[in-house]
């Protein structure tokens, strides 16, 4: 899996070690950036083992640890994106076709506060430009550095700062002007 093994790519006990190694450290992160994205955590769990077969499948070879994570978090997230995008369509469709009242009754003050504070931040976030978007949620969820977001997005480190400095002030203004 990793290019420290002389490019091996058969399934053997090696690869079984780096490929567990790999699931455990990237795994934790990769769940919270996609969960943050998709909004479901049956859907994140899904998106993040379907990252991992795909690398597999591919038999890739990396050569450093870090390098296939990057990978996973870049495929993790793709995937993601296209399952919002997928599941706002069929939620459009479902709507117009059924005339559906998407209304749900909630009970107890703060629990409604909760989610009314939640549901306004995804709102806000996704009012945001993809650039801005994808980098917060990297750096706020994923809990990402900016170096490491920089190489998973393919940007400079000054570019994500530059970016995160910005998604957040735009954030702010959002949530400020109830938007």
């Amino acid at each position: 899996m990793f290019s420290d093994l002389g490019g091996q790519e058969s399934f053997g006990y090696e690869f079984d070690a780096d490929f567990r190694r790999l699931y455990e450290t990237v795994f934790p992160v990769l769940f919270r950036v996609v969960y943050r994205i998709s909004g479901s955590k049956e859907a994140a769990e899904d998106l993040c083992q379907e990252a991992f077969f795909r690398l597999c499948e591919k038999k890739m070879v990396f050569p450093t640890l870090e390098e296939a994570k990057y990978w996973l978090i870049r495929v993790a997230t793709n995937g993601s994106l296209n399952y919002v995008k997928r599941k706002d369509r069929e939620r459009r469709a479902y709507q117009k076709a059924f005339r559906e009242d998407v209304r749900k009754t909630e009970t107890g003050e703060s629990e409604l506060l909760a989610k009314e504070s939640r549901e306004e931040v995804q709102e806000a976030l996704k009012k945001l430009p993809k650039n801005l978007r994808m980098v917060l949620i990297l750096r706020e969820y994923g809990e990402l550095n900016y170096k490491k977001i920089g190489q998973v997005l393919g940007i400079s480190e000054g570019n994500v700062k530059v970016r995160v400095f910005r998604a957040r002030e735009r954030l702010a203004t959002l949530l400020k002007d109830g938007s």
